[in-house]
């Protein structure tokens, strides 16, 4: 038992992108959903969830067969409520992890490499708390052992989420700068700038 569980944040209805993020596509046709469950895979996940809300059933369709799933009922509320899902989800998880790799789904430049680097430098010890950071800016992935589940959960809520409690208990950084890109993208300027002429 134990391991790593890889964490789609993937519940919001993209109002300012004008459709859920999670139902965006890459250049090569993967819905970011699924290319954000595949590099958690791929960066050192045992298991990957998803956490759905607006348009669920679409998002799911987008996955992989066999890709766990999990509703947020209230994801209207913000980034937290998923987060609190995804913990919830994870505390009854059938393989007991140690640590949670929270990942948004609006984020398609964070590679495996990130992610794995992240993982080693957190380690598997339940009382993880790690975070990538891109040139000194937090970003994700996030670590989270299950030592500070509850404590997480008992300050998540609406949209926000655990940036608070990771600073307040001295959260790891892992500068990952250098292997990706940690944006994440809310509209559809950011994701095609307009170049001046």
């Amino acid at each position: 038992m134990g391991g790593r569980l890889g964490v789609v944040l993937a519940a919001g209805a993209g109002s300012r992108m004008g459709t859920p993020k999670a139902l965006l596509r890459t250049q090569d046709g993967e819905a970011w959903v699924a290319l954000a469950a595949r590099r958690l895979a791929e960066g050192g996940c045992s298991d990957v969830l998803v956490v759905l809300g607006a348009s669920a059933d679409a998002v799911a369709a987008c996955l992989p067969p066999g890709v766990p799933t999990t509703v947020a009922a209230r994801w209207a509320d913000g980034l937290g409520e998923s987060l609190a899902v995804g913990i919830r989800t994870a505390q009854v998880h059938p393989g007991r992890p140690d640590v949670l790799v929270i990942h948004l789904v609006d984020a398609p430049g964070v590679t495996a490499q990130a992610i794995r680097r992240t993982l080693e430098r957190a380690g598997d010890d339940p009382a993880a708390l790690a975070r990538a950071t891109y040139g000194g800016d937090a970003g994700h992935p996030v670590v989270i052992g299950r030592a500070h589940w509850n404590g997480v959960l008992a300050v998540t809520s609406g949209d926000r989420g655990a940036g608070d409690y990771l600073e307040e208990h001295g959260c790891l950084t892992v500068e990952c700068g250098d292997v990706a890109d940690g944006r994440d993208f809310d509209t559809p300027e950011a994701l095609h700038p307009r170049t001046a002429v």
